[in-house]
């Protein structure tokens, strides 16, 4: 018995030797670009979490299992503590490392990094050296960037006992530290600034590689064969479109295939459902429209990024996926045949096929909500073990205005609380301030998106901040408008579970994956000139923007106004306003007015239009139409003056001025 004892005692130390690494700079580094590491299972003890300025407000009762205040929405301070006069921001046990850094606002007031309980810091800078580009080693475009006004930084920061993070008080606004904690045992180096000579090597390479994407990052792998197979699919039928033995790993997809222009392409692309069964299980670990699959929707959009692009040579993907028996099918729920060419090449494992879990795709739409968190739209939520590894979003948002303004939640292995917690949807996909401007990048990118209004795609990828889990994953972000506004939600959700584990996940039928976008009318004032519409001749200050106004009632004609921002006491904002005929017209306006409005006086071809008008008031409305009086008018343009003159001492000195509509009745 005791021999017995002594046994289970040595192989239990030898699977916790067995499972500790030893890491230096240059592994790490190698790991911005290496996705085969995606299919690794994960040890228990490896996690991602995320440390960000969400609203401290958010809490979970205990004792009754009640979510509170779980949409509060001040998510650009929240901090740890006060400390000293400085900030907390993060506090990490090691050994582990600082995977992306992300902010919307970065000030100069200094952020200090501290590792390994160092009274100096590793780093220390104005938030602003983070993300500029000018010091090093933060000087990488792949991975450090701003894009659409989201600061991005994914210089690896690893560290063996712990790491803490303080700032000035005038660091900026919103943050992101997230990283990844490793096995106890773990050896990772401590991040020391200079870096050698090899580790800048090392971080140039994988900048290389990151920015010039459509090339798999692995090279060629031993073993390596490519089988091209062109195939027709009639519509109501299913394709075999490749059967492979294993254990090998498919290493690339390639597909070309002939497309309609916008729109028609959305409903082939959707109609196309690609599935993809592991070792001869019953049922798909991907299934997913072949648009889809490749990162970005509606139809054919270009861009490039690590794992995913679609160009104007084809489509591709670069995930890694091991098996011992792959079955790849295409289905064709459309009303035509279809042709495509799959290029797809395999290769022999790097290691043990038990290590590797197995590829998973799937598409869904409003599955697996929860009650409990109604303001919560679910990404992916299955049980197992596995890695969360990324999302593309397509949203569909006939109405416009900002659709994004909810964060990210992740629940790792059955938390109670999200070890992850963002800030807002955009902040997620590494943008901010709900910026319309389309990007490309390796790790995330904004593909479709019309001033925020009708169809918007973004995606995500985590590489080296994946997120591991034992147990169960339940990943969410925020929903703010409803789906009978409508703005209506679709993920494509990218991840890894054991070999026989089933992520419960259905295919979506073909009625409910297209034609569900459909143009909505919004209500409007007749004959009315919408304010947003019309022609900025000259301002002598301030941003004057379109604003959605969906979210305040009905009371605005088109559910949108001209707002202007930014502007002080003496500035001026002159419109044209188009005439069709002659004649004499009541000249009639609607107006906003909230808390930080002013007051302004206006003008009509440089005539005063009585007194100046206070537009403060505590909460957002509109003031009807105002009788503006009666003009003899031309036919062709004539200008509208908005000039501010102050503020109601009640008021939040924002000066701002909205303008819905003018509106010529004629006499």
């Amino acid at each position: 018995m005791q021999r017995v004892w002594i046994m289970v005692v040595l192989a239990v130390i030898g699977a916790g030797l067995a499972t500790a690494e030893t890491l230096s700079y240059l592994d790490l580094v190698g790991r911005l670009t290496d996705l085969e590491r995606l299919a690794v299972l994960p040890e228990p003890g490896e996690k991602c979490a995320q440390w960000s300025s969400w609203d401290r407000a958010s809490t979970f009762d205990a004792a009754t299992g009640n979510y509170i205040n779980w949409d509060a929405n001040g998510d650009n301070n929240g901090i740890i503590r006060t400390e000293n006069g400085k900030q907390v921001l993060a506090e990490m046990e090691g050994p582990g490392v600082i995977w992306r850094i992300w902010s919307a606002k970065d000030g100069p007031g200094h952020v200090r990094i501290f590792l390994d309980g160092n009274a100096e810091p590793a780093v220390d800078l104005p938030f602003t050296g983070y993300f500029d580009g000018k010091t090093e080693p933060f000087v990488y475009p792949a991975l450090v960037h701003k894009v659409a006004m989201g600061l991005n930084n994914y210089v690896p920061i690893p560290y063996q006992k712990s790491c803490k993070i303080v700032a000035d008080p005038d660091w900026g606004a919103y943050y992101h530290f997230t990283y990844g904690t490793y096995p106890k045992g773990t050896v990772l180096p401590t991040f020391k600034l200079p870096l050698s000579a090899a580790q800048t090597e090392a971080l140039a390479k994988a900048n290389e590689i990151l920015t010039n994407c459509g090339r798999n990052p692995a090279g060629r792998r031993t073993g390596e064969a490519r089988m091209i197979q062109n195939v027709t699919v009639a519509p109501g039928q299913t394709a075999r479109v490749a059967e492979l033995d294993g254990p090998r790993a498919i290493t690339s997809i390639r597909v070309k295939m002939e497309v309609p222009a916008a729109p028609g392409s959305y409903d082939v692309m959707r109609s196309l459902a690609l599935s993809m069964n592991w070792d001869g299980q019953a049922a798909p670990s991907v299934w997913v429209p072949l648009g889809d699959f490749f990162g970005t929707a509606p139809g054919v959009n270009a861009y490039k990024s690590l794992p995913l692009g679609m160009t104007k040579d084809g489509f591709y993907s670069f995930w890694y996926m091991p098996f011992r028996k792959a079955v790849i099918r295409l289905t064709n729920d459309g009303t035509e045949a279809r042709s495509i060419q799959f290029t797809i090449t395999h290769a022999a494992l790097s290691r043990p096929i038990e290590q590797l879990g197995r590829f998973g795709v799937k598409w869904h739409r409003d599955a697996r909500l929860d009650d409990r968190r109604k303001i919560d739209w679910t990404i992916l939520k299955t049980e197992g073990r596995g890695r969360y590894c990324g999302v593309m979003l397509h949203v569909w948002n006939p109405r416009g205005g900002w659709w994004g303004e909810g964060d990210e939640k992740f629940f790792v292995d059955g938390e109670t609380f999200p070890s992850t917690f963002g800030t807002g949807s955009e902040d997620y996909f590494g943008y901010a301030w709900c910026n319309p401007t389309l990007f490309e990048n390796c790790y995330h990118n904004q593909t479709i998106s019309n001033n925020n209004k009708g169809h918007v795609s973004v995606n995500r990828w985590q590489i080296t901040d994946n997120v591991p889990f034992q147990t169960s994953f339940n990943g969410s972000i925020e929903k703010y408008y409803p789906n009978s506004r409508p703005t209506l939600y679709a993920s494509t959700v990218y991840f890894y579970l054991a070999s026989g584990q089933d992520d419960g996940y259905e295919a979506t039928p073909w009625a409910d994956r297209a034609g569900y976008w459909q143009p909505v009318e919004l209500p409007s004032v007749k004959g009315a000139i919408e304010g947003e519409k019309l022609k900025i001749l000259k301002k002598s200050g301030g941003n004057p923007q379109e604003q959605d106004m969906s979210g305040f009632g009905e009371a605005w004609s088109g559910e949108a106004h001209l707002w202007w921002t930014e502007a002080k006491p003496g500035d001026t904002l002159e419109l044209a306003v188009p005439v069709k005929e002659a004649g004499t017209f009541a000249l009639k306006a609607n107006f906003t007015k909230a808390v930080d409005y002013g007051i302004v006086q206006l003008y009509f071809d440089g005539a005063k239009l009585g007194e100046p008008i206070d537009f403060y008031n505590d909460g957002v409305v509109a003031t009807g139409a105002m009788d503006l009086g009666t003009r003899e008018l031309t036919a062709g343009d004539h200008t509208f003056k908005a000039e501010i003159v102050g503020a109601n001492e009640k008021a939040v000195k924002g000066y701002m001025f909205g303008l819905d509509y003018l509106l010529l009745e004629k006499k």
